[in-house]
């Protein structure tokens, strides 16, 4: 990934906090500081005419908080939060965060959100995807979000939430994987376990207990396991 630099911002009421976070992005090859700020209302003036492709988000700041931010910019970059709770993780998930650092940050934790970042950047720009692609709309942020069926992996139920793993990033929405199940074409999706929706498309290999998609386990439900043989073996 030599030749993607992404170009960052980082958001941060602390100058201590900011510093830290702004010497990692001088330090990292594939990242370019563009501007940094200590508040909410700075940042929303500043990113109207400023292109961004990442950036390094506290979420505890006066007036605006970064969630609030979020809500208030047209055009959503990447976001890695920084914080010194956990306690927002789970909600990050609805803001589609590339990921999630707790404060203080080490080298090895900002490298490996940047090696995501730089993931996710790389599926974004060089995916090609024909105009008539088979998509579904997802309510996520309080916004319609168009979901490619064939870079869906699986979903994933989080008691009233359910979580989408596509092959660009996860993000959660509160729904019912009742409503998912009827709405995606049955000749594609299964449901494998009453937690999880996969994609017979980006199913690798399974067993009795487990269906592998991208390295990834997931739980197969013992009386689930035939219909899949037999809905991949449609597929072969």
């Amino acid at each position: 990934m030599e030749d993607i630099l992404l170009k960052c911002a980082v958001v941060d009421d602390s100058s201590l906090q900011r510093l830290s976070i702004v010497k990692m992005i001088k330090d990292h090859p594939n990242l370019t500081l563009v501007a940094e700020y200590n508040n909410a209302i700075e940042t929303k003036n500043g990113l109207l005419d400023t292109d961004i492709d990442l950036i390094f988000l506290d979420i505890e700041m006066p007036i605006l908080s970064g969630f609030e931010l979020l809500d208030d910019l047209p055009n959503q970059p990447q976001i890695v939060f920084v914080t010194g709770k956990t306690k927002y993780a789970y909600k990050a998930f609805d803001y589609s965060a590339t990921d999630y650092l707790q404060k203080p940050v080490s080298k090895e934790r900002f490298s490996s959100a940047v090696i995501k970042a730089l993931n996710m950047y790389k599926l974004k720009t060089q995916a090609v995807l024909p105009e008539d692609e088979d998509f579904i709309f997802v309510k996520s942020n309080l916004k319609n979000r168009k979901v490619f069926l064939n870079r869906l992996k699986y979903i994933q139920a989080l008691g009233d939430y359910v979580k989408f793993v596509t092959e660009e990033d996860n993000f959660v929405v509160l729904a019912t994987m009742k409503s998912f199940e009827k709405e995606l074409p049955s000749d594609k999706f299964m449901r494998t376990h009453k937690s999880y929706i996969i994609n017979l498309d980006k199913v690798e290999r399974y067993n009795s207990k487990t269906v592998e998609i991208a390295g990834e386990k997931l739980p197969l439900s013992r009386h689930k396991k035939n219909n899949l043989i037999e809905a991949l073996g449609s597929k072969a």
